[in-house]
């Protein structure tokens, strides 16, 4: 299989050598999801996945062919992302037993989450960029949830047999069957990754609704694909996500009354909590796909956070060590299944890890709001919601689901948009940005008319 991923690789990376820098970034997510994960080249103990490869030359085309990066400037959000790597780096270097594995598995992470996010930044500068990226999407999309709902009905992954060559260890498909259905997951490692990409990009590529040219139809027949994927995975994550995303944006023509909305949902947490023996995530677990999956969850961060399972390690975390939480819960010999992000990057590296992780999440929700008090037309206003109800749909699914593979590479992607949303905005209104630490002011260039829009 090394030489089948070879030619693959090869020929993704002559495309993105002889296309435009945009359908190069296009390539590259199409081998990010339309190849399998697990198939690898090896070189020593360094394994390179075929999205690996194109990354490179993604990258090196810019820096090669373009001035490109000699007209970047690093915004907030940039440093921070290199900031939470390097903390990562920093942490890991003090509670890992093999420093050589350690580096090789944070090189992985540089291809996985750092270069993604600044190809991102390098190419998409416009409005107009960013919608061909979003169309793009769709058409990659559609195919792998065409398969997916076949394999969800039938059971029969048509890529399935490939797992046996997975460079980490061949194993022969099973299919995972769920209330009379399977859980598809087509070229990804489990059912849940498959099912965030869908939930992730789903909701960014509605923002293409409300544009006035374009084909409305397919638009909408693009996103329902995208919702069937969701469906396909059969996991709550997923759903989770995407349902949050749908309700965000739905609240778009509605969200004067946010305050009024988050005043009554956090009564209605409130009260479950006073009259009720069980805590309020423990009840909503129960309209979950397997409510015991959800107890899980819920006990994971009582033991985590108020039962001292981070006791020692709060600093630097516990390296790819177990933390040791799932013996606490089940009893002795059972292994911890970290579904909660947040938690598996508390676990991995500590408070040195997470703040700056916090850090990076907070500021690309800031550049976010930033971009959509800049919006001059509806169209604008609802290309950056769509945008904001997916990373706000992760966010809050991150509580169940710990990101790895291909949809770390797409939450980096989604940050890197967040971060030249208002770049994208001004650029499309013909205006340039002054950010001072009170105000985002606009500075039209046409007229030098300072206007003033309060953060």
């Amino acid at each position: 299989m090394q030489s089948l991923t070879s030619i693959v690789a090869a020929i993704a990376t002559a495309l993105v050598l002889f296309l435009p820098p945009l359908y190069g970034l296009v390539v590259y997510i199409a081998a990010l999801v339309w190849y399998p994960s697990y198939l690898a080249i090896s070189i020593g103990t360094i394994d390179f996945t075929v999205r690996r490869i194109v990354i490179l030359a993604v990258l090196g085309k810019l820096f090669i062919q373009t001035d490109r990066p000699n007209r970047f400037k690093l915004i907030l959000l940039d440093k921070l992302v290199i900031i939470y790597f390097l903390a990562e780096i920093l942490a890991g270097a003090t509670t890992t037993q093999s420093l050589e594995a350690f580096m090789e598995n944070r090189g992985g992470a540089i291809f996985d989450m750092v270069l993604p996010y600044f190809a991102v930044r390098l190419i998409i500068r416009s409005k107009q960029q960013y919608l061909t990226l979003l169309k793009a999407v769709l058409i990659i999309a559609a195919p792998l949830a065409i398969i997916g709902f076949y394999q969800c009905l039938t059971g029969k992954n048509p890529v399935g047999f490939l797992e046996e060559y997975s460079a980490w260890g061949g194993s022969t498909y099973t299919p995972i069957a769920r209330h009379g259905l399977y859980r598809a997951d087509v070229t990804f490692s489990m059912s849940i990754m498959f099912g965030l990409f869908f939930a992730m990009f789903g909701p960014m590529c509605a923002g293409l609704l409300k544009e006035k040219k374009g084909n409305k139809i397919l638009y909408s027949l693009g996103i329902t694909l995208m919702g069937i994927g969701v469906f396909s995975s059969m996991s709550s994550g997923p759903f989770l996500a995407a349902l949050l995303a749908a309700i965000f944006i739905a609240f778009y023509h509605y969200r004067r009354y946010w305050r009024i909305a988050l005043t009554i949902i956090i009564l209605m947490c409130s009260i479950v909590e006073i009259i009720s023996n069980r805590h309020f995530y423990d009840i909503l677990g129960q309209f979950t796909f397997d409510a015991g999956t959800a107890r899980h969850r819920s006990l994971l961060v009582e033991v985590a956070l108020f039962k001292g399972g981070m006791s020692g390690h709060w600093l630097t975390g516990f390296g790819d060590a177990d933390p040791g939480w799932g013996a606490k819960m089940y009893g002795e010999g059972e292994l911890t299944d970290i579904t909660n992000h947040y938690l598996f990057v508390l676990s991995c590296f500590g408070l040195i890890g997470l703040i700056p992780f916090l850090a990076v999440v907070v500021t690309a929700c800031r550049n976010l709001a930033d971009a959509f008090k800049i919006c001059t037309q509806n169209s604008d206003r609802w290309l950056i919601w769509c945008m904001s109800g997916a990373l706000f749909g992760l966010l809050v699914a991150s509580f169940s689901v710990a990101l790895f593979g291909q949809p770390t590479s797409v939450f980096f992607i989604m940050l890197a948009c967040a971060g030249t949303a208002p770049m994208m905005i001004a650029a499309e209104n013909n205006l340039s940005l002054i950010k001072d630490r009170r105000n985002l002011l606009c500075l039209e260039k046409q007229t030098a008319e300072i206007q003033p829009y309060h953060i």
